[in-house]
């Protein structure tokens, strides 16, 4: 039995070789198949060597979900060069920066995306007159060109031979670095997670077959793949089992609806309050998705493989700096109460412990601490910074996730370092206040915070996404049943829309002038 491929140019090679016609991409009206992102890749790769790229040249990436992603990440990654994903959410102060950080020499970008203007915006931002010539700029010292069009960097590579992006190929090494992921920055500045292609396909590949993911299926994943979750656990986990990928960019809910019923994905993953809108569209009753039989997008699952609560269903937990999911479980099935809110058990070659972050100690199964990891998939170090910088002494990476465990190794969120909220000495986890609200009102989005508070230091509040009125106490009855009386809100808001930052989380700051009316 042939290896495993264990870098980008093996893998695009060989699923080309092996399932050139299959369908790698479906994204809108967009089909890819792995011969097309083989083929079109290795144009774009000699466009780029032609340009003075190799192994090591940081390559940026700015482009929404769809063919163009696909093919320029794997462009840059078969000759050696680090591949860097631009969030297309970023403003142009935003993407200088990242730029000047990331070390990039070439961007390829889409010139436009919804809002956004790319062409205008970065080249404002860098300051310079035109982006069709070689770049020599103050804001981004190492960019030297900037391309909107695949294609004419294509035409660069015109006399660039063959043999030549071939034994570039197969100089690349599992040990070299892959991508350079950024964090979306909710608790600090965003940090560059890099990342090999030798731990990012194995990781991948061990975790297809925690969920199944095999060659016959199609998986629909709403995450952008400009972050780890749709970068890892959707593209690269989709071409290690040589399975399709199926997206949409859609704004209206009809044409998302369309293509799930067209191209019938077997397998979801993703943000399952992006997809919410689509089972309140009016022909959603209609619609024929029964293909959907495993994952994570609940509300547009057949009601027979849906749980009646998401919280009785294992979730799964992912970061950047561990290549995407790292918690999960293969048990789709709802979970005996005990086991309720679990994060399933750490995917293979994770090592976690849960401490005291203020003593180092470790705490007892059932206790909250700090979760540790440890392991040959995570990053090898956060870019511009050391692997001391990275990790402890020990080796263990502090990720700043407060998380218990019960004795069977099951984990359990419980929020960030700094978001736990502190009432009158006594600590309250927002996610599980959350939680509690969904079930009570029958699937009610809700943020939870903490509101400074004279007497008990800080007070419960949440905020409900909602168009309909609230009555507090009527909520606070329901929720007595299920949380002890501390954990209560002591003051509840609405929203029509949570506010939400760049990266697409929740904006905090934003959500608690909720409670100023």
């Amino acid at each position: 039995m042939p290896a495993e491929p264990r870098t980008v140019a093996e893998l695009v090679t060989e699923r080309a070789s092996a399932r050139g016609d299959h369908p790698l991409l479906v994204c809108d009206a967009e089909r890819l198949t792995y011969a097309e992102a083989e083929r079109r890749s290795a144009a774009l790769a000699r466009g780029l060597v032609a340009l003075g790229a190799g192994r090591a040249t940081h390559v940026g990436v700015l482009y929404p979900n769809g063919a163009d992603f696909v093919v320029a990440m794997l462009a840059a990654a078969r000759i050696g060069a680090v591949v860097v994903p631009f969030t297309t959410f970023s403003t142009a102060r935003e993407l200088a920066e990242q730029l000047a950080h990331a070390d990039v020499a070439i961007l390829l970008a889409t010139p436009r995306y919804r809002s956004h203007d790319f062409a205008v915006e970065l080249r404002d931002a860098l300051g310079v007159d035109a982006l069709d010539r070689p770049l020599f700029c103050t804001t981004a010292p190492l960019l030297r060109h900037a391309s909107f069009d695949q294609d004419d960097v294509a035409r660069h590579g015109r006399d660039v031979p063959e043999r030549l992006l071939a034994a570039i190929g197969a100089d690349v090494h599992p040990s070299d670095a892959l991508a350079i992921v950024y964090t979306s920055g909710s608790s600090g500045t965003p940090k560059g997670a890099v990342h090999t292609h030798g731990s990012m396909l194995a990781h991948q590949r061990n975790l297809n077959g925690i969920r199944a993911l095999t060659a016959d299926d199609r998986l629909f994943c709403n995450s952008p793949f400009f972050w780890v979750g749709g970068f890892a656990f959707g593209l690269l986990a989709t071409m290690v089992a040589g399975a399709t990928l199926v997206c949409s960019n859609a704004t209206d809910a009809a044409e998302v609806l369309d293509l799930l019923e067209t191209e019938r994905p077997t397998l979801t993953n993703g943000f399952a309050a992006s997809v919410a809108h689509l089972a309140r569209h009016e022909s959603f009753p209609t619609r024929d998705l029964t293909s959907m039989r495993r994952g994570n997008l609940y509300p547009i699952m057949p009601a027979d493989v849906r749980p009646r609560d998401p919280s009785l269903r294992h979730g799964m937990l992912g970061m950047t700096e561990a290549g995407g999911t790292f918690l999960l479980d293969a048990d789709e099935s709802d979970q005996p109460e005990e086991r309720w809110g679990s994060f399933g058990r750490p995917a293979p070659g994770f090592e976690v412990a849960v401490v005291d972050p203020s003593t180092g100690t470790t705490v007892e199964a059932g206790a909250p601490g700090e979760l540790l990891l440890r392991g040959p998939y995570l990053l090898q170090r956060y870019h511009r910074r050391s692997r001391e910088e990275t990790f402890d002494a020990d080796g263990w990476l502090h990720t700043g996730d407060v998380v218990c465990t019960d004795l069977d190794g099951y984990v359990y969120y419980l929020g960030r370092r700094g978001s736990m909220i502190k009432t009158a000495g006594a600590n309250v986890s927002p996610v599980e206040v959350e939680n509690a609200i969904n079930r009570v009102t029958g699937g009610m989005v809700a943020h939870v915070v903490g509101l400074p508070d004279g007497e008990r230091g800080e007070v419960v509040g949440a905020v409900l996404v909602t168009d309909r009125a609230v009555d507090p106490s009527a909520l606070r009855d329901l929720l007595a049943v299920e949380l002890s009386s501390y954990k209560l809100p002591r003051r509840v808001a609405t929203v029509s829309e949570a506010p939400l930052l760049a990266s697409g989380k929740v904006d905090v700051r934003r959500l608690r002038e909720a409670f100023d009316d």
